[in-house]
């Protein structure tokens, strides 16, 4: 679904996105998950203002301090 506002909102009329929203759901299930609303759960992990650790478009954060975090285990 698109989002085209800073990645979190739509420019659509309410009915369109809900309509949308209604068929990811339904493809996630046609897929085999069972979360309810997993789409939800998948946007709100890379939202990056969320304490702790953030996956994003340049890695993994650190939001506490705003820092990108390696990969790699000493």
């Amino acid at each position: 679904m698109e989002l085209p506002i800073a990645g979190l909102m739509s420019n659509e009329r309410a009915e369109v996105v809900a309509a949308k929203a209604e068929r990811m759901v339904a493809a996630f299930g046609e897929c085999g998950c069972t979360l309810n609303n997993a789409y939800m759960q998948l946007s709100l992990l890379a939202l990056v203002v969320i304490p702790e650790l953030r996956i994003s478009d340049l890695g993994v954060v650190d939001v506490r301090r705003f820092e990108v975090v390696g990969l790699q285990v000493e």
